[in-house]
């Protein structure tokens, strides 16, 4: 029989073929064209998508809650109070839930002078919420959710609050006691007497 054989390769030739299909692709992926800019991966738009900016505070609201704050701080400390060094946190969590910045500190000194005679049943209970029947982790939380209930921001408490006056949220907060929202106003004023409260 007389066919010819097919001419065979050597393992040096084929290793070297092998290598160059290989090696001479990713050469071309790893070095960039010179003057080509590389394509990001589409991890990296990917995350460029999900960047979100931080609320930028100005020189003049800084100043303005900073000046609230103080003025905060002043009456705890006339006060001899626990809360004194909390007066940045009530603005903010005042702005935050659109609510009198003075409200929240006036409950405090009236259901518990301040938090120097809080609730002794539960914890960080110093604005007589729900009865003093609730504990709160932190003076910072106690703060946070009462801000939030009398500012409409809170699902279980929105229908007594949301859309109504400071004065309409006061005789929400205690109906039991008449002179409840005089005494609150006139804390309020011994923090600043230069604005109206509505």
């Amino acid at each position: 029989m007389g066919g010819t054989q097919p001419p065979t390769m050597n393992k040096n030739k084929i290793t070297k073929f092998l290598q160059s299909v290989v090696a001479i692709p990713m050469l071309a992926v790893a070095t960039p064209l010179v003057g080509v800019s590389p394509i990001p991966s589409p991890a990296v738009v990917l995350n460029q998508d999900v960047v979100t900016e931080a609320p930028v505070i100005t020189t003049q609201e800084a100043n303005d809650i900073k000046e609230r704050a103080e003025k905060i701080d002043a009456l705890l400390a006339k006060y001899n109070s626990p809360l004194e060094g909390y007066g940045k946190k009530f603005v903010e969590e005042a702005d935050k839930n659109e609510i009198d910045y003075r409200l929240v500190v006036a409950i405090a000194g009236q259901e518990s002078t301040f938090a120097r005679h809080a609730c002794k049943k539960v914890k960080n209970s110093f604005l007589g919420y729900n009865g003093c029947k609730r504990d709160f982790k932190s003076v910072d939380e106690a703060i946070e959710v009462v801000s939030a209930s009398l500012g409409g921001n809170d699902d279980n408490t929105d229908h007594h609050y949301a859309g109504k006056t400071t004065i309409e949220k006061l005789k929400k907060y205690n109906s039991v006691n008449p002179n409840y929202t005089k005494k609150i106003i006139t804390i309020m004023k011994m923090i600043d007497d230069s604005e109206d409260i509505v």
